[in-house]
């Protein structure tokens, strides 16, 4: 009987090993809290979503999950905590297109890559890019605007997260197309980003639209256009900017979940499917459509999606912004 035991707990253990059969721990996950860092401050774009999401997902789990704000250098400060974390399932980090993608070419010292360092886990929204402007900017359409930073490139400020954030990312193609290279004014997440354009302390920024649909419906920033095919049903007085005569600026973010490289697939299971109900609770949904985000469909929710989606944009980005560093 000794024996048989033994042989018994070896084959489990192997089998184990191999990922055919869930692990204890991943059986019984999560037993305690878990904490999500977001690389940005409090209030932003990424800050949002994360908050929006996990909420459900901590009913699902039956655990908290706690958001941790953690800022610097566009995000890759806190990339690199969570890359180092335990691979336990209980440190997990929602990034984005600039933390999981555009950091590659921008940072040739950056300390993780996006595919050797992290296992997706789901993604979590899209987020379209508006063309953003303090109240009392000038232009009053997206070509005064293109014809006005033309001509007042070095008088003008971009407000943006830090080199490599999706403000920063997104605003540079649009600096790119128009030829012209303005001082950039770097803050320690979209959300003081945003405070410093209310204020009129800085001339315009490029943000994704969950920071902005609630200050454009005050009236409190101008908006010059979306840049998706389509307008966008929370905005929907806000031109594309194929509309508004700049078709070549076409940018769309992202938020997505990760976990650190080495996390028991059967923990990551869990997780994704948390997020995949999170992301199909007609409450949660509301709130994300509200503020102007597209929900995921299932087959981009898995996984494997995510981790093609990183690896597509690593190589969309390196061209665009190579030549930016």
């Amino acid at each position: 009987m000794t024996f048989i035991r033994a042989l018994t707990g070896a084959c489990a253990v192997a089998l184990a090993s191999l990922g055919l059969v869930a692990p204890a721990e991943a059986q019984t996950y999560p037993t305690r809290s878990i904490t999500t860092i977001v690389p940005f401050a409090a209030g932003g774009p990424t800050d949002v979503v994360a908050r929006i999401i996990t909420a459900h997902m901590a009913q699902t789990l039956g655990q908290s999950i706690i958001i941790e704000n953690v800022v610097g250098a566009g995000g890759t400060t806190a990339t690199t905590r969570a890359a180092r974390a335990a691979n336990d399932g209980y440190t997990l980090i929602t990034g984005h297109m600039g933390t999981h993608a555009a950091s590659v070419p921008l940072y040739p010292k950056l300390a993780y890559h996006p595919e050797k360092d992290f296992e997706p886990i789901a993604l979590l929204a899209g987020t379209p890019i508006l063309i953003l402007a303090r109240r009392d900017f000038p232009p009053k359409d997206l070509n005064e605007f293109v014809t006005y930073v033309k001509a007042n490139t070095e008088k003008l400020n971009a407000a943006h997260a830090g080199v490599g954030s999706v403000s920063h990312v997104s605003c540079e193609l649009l600096h790119s197309i128009l030829d012209i290279k303005p001082v950039g004014v770097p803050f320690n997440g979209t959300g003081p980003a945003m405070n410093a354009l209310v204020a009129g302390q800085v001339d315009y920024m490029c943000d994704q639209i969950v920071n902005a649909v609630p200050q454009i419906n005050a009236g409190t920033i101008k908006a010059y256009a979306i840049a998706t095919p389509e307008r966008n049903p929370s905005l929907p007085n806000v031109p594309t900017t194929v509309e508004a005569g700049l078709p070549k600026f076409q940018a769309q973010a992202w938020n997505a979940m990760f976990a650190p490289k080495g996390t028991s697939p059967a923990i990551v299971a869990s997780l994704n499917a948390a997020a995949a109900k999170a992301l199909d609770d007609e409450t949660v949904r509301k709130r994300l459509l509200e503020l102007g985000s597209v929900i995921p469909g299932p087959a981009e929710r898995t996984p494997e999606a995510l981790a093609t989606l990183v690896k597509n944009e690593i190589a969309k980005w390196t061209p665009v912004l190579k030549p930016a560093t």
